[in-house]
């Protein structure tokens, strides 16, 4: 899986450079995020944008990041959706789950407002 994570005091991006986030990937995705998704880390800021397909397995990595984030009274920010993707978590009805960002930046903007 490539991917890269930076992470500056309380904010983790987590940039998944795959095309798919599908049953063969999601179990990765699901161990990296339960590293990443630490207590100290208040927000969790997934960059999706050379993500275009997402089938159930995907969608439950990041339902995987939601639920640890809330757990630690964080958030989940998705940027740059695809609207294939985005259109999954629609059909899913978990849409509203999400902050959607089309931006790193606009997702920093989004915390620091």
């Amino acid at each position: 899986m490539r991917f890269s994570v930076e992470q500056d005091d309380e904010l983790v991006v987590f940039t998944l450079k795959e095309p798919a986030l599908d049953s063969l990937l999601a179990p990765e995705v699901k161990s990296e995020i339960l590293i990443l998704c630490q207590p100290s880390a208040k927000a969790l800021v997934v960059d999706l944008s050379a993500v275009q397909l997402c089938d159930s397995q995907g969608l439950s990595a990041l339902l995987l990041a939601n639920r640890q984030m809330k757990d630690n009274e964080g958030f989940v920010i998705l940027v740059g959706t695809q609207e294939t993707v985005r259109q999954m978590f629609r059909i899913s009805q978990i849409e509203y789950l999400f902050e959607f960002q089309p931006t790193v930046n606009d997702a920093i903007a989004w915390l620091q407002s």
